[in-house]
């Protein structure tokens, strides 16, 4: 049975492959940038009214003051002696895309647990969209539930899906 497919890519397919390496030029200087915990001049790398959508846990964030306000500060108050780094990159045209970890120590309140001082991997991927020279669009999906997991939450209560992979628990029947 054939199905109606829904349309793929719409956002990236128009990208202008020209402008990649501009784009890897203001991705790399604003990783650079968050390794340096700059947060008053982070407006350098990102346009001021860009949005910044995360998974659940994390929000969306409109424009360079939400996005310093309610994610930097509170991340970096949460998180100390933090450090990203970016496992693997992939340039296109205006589009960019991250994938890695940061390592950091829980030296602040996270999610109401308050600080451990235990050393943590926060797993992130990021998509960008660089437009004349600025990220418009940055989307976001941060591991929270493998952090949560090192503080001692299991937000899955025991029903995660990797006691499949160490045979705890038999898949069900399709």
């Amino acid at each position: 049975m054939k199905r109606t497919r829904p349309e793929q890519a719409m956002l990236s397919r128009d990208t202008d492959l020209s402008k990649t390496a501009e784009t890897r030029a203001v991705i790399e200087a604003m990783v650079d940038g968050l390794n340096d915990h700059r947060i008053g001049d982070i407006g350098e790398f990102f346009d001021k009214a860009f949005t910044w959508s995360g998974n659940q846990g994390c929000g969306t964030k409109r424009g360079l003051r939400e996005f310093q306000e309610n994610w930097q500060k509170p991340f970096q108050a949460a998180f100390h002696d933090k450090v990203c780094i970016d496992e693997a990159r992939v340039y296109m045209g205006e589009w960019a895309a991250a994938f890695g970890r940061q390592e950091a120590t829980h030296g602040g309140t996270f999610m109401g647990i308050p600080p451990t001082g235990k050393r943590v991997e926060i797993r992130y991927m990021d998509f960008w969209k660089v437009v004349d020279g600025k990220i418009v669009d940055n989307w976001v999906m941060v591991d929270f539930p493998h952090v949560l997991a090192q503080l001692g939450t299991d937000v899955f209560g025991g029903e995660g899906w990797e006691a499949y992979d160490r045979g705890e628990r038999a898949p069900p029947a399709p």
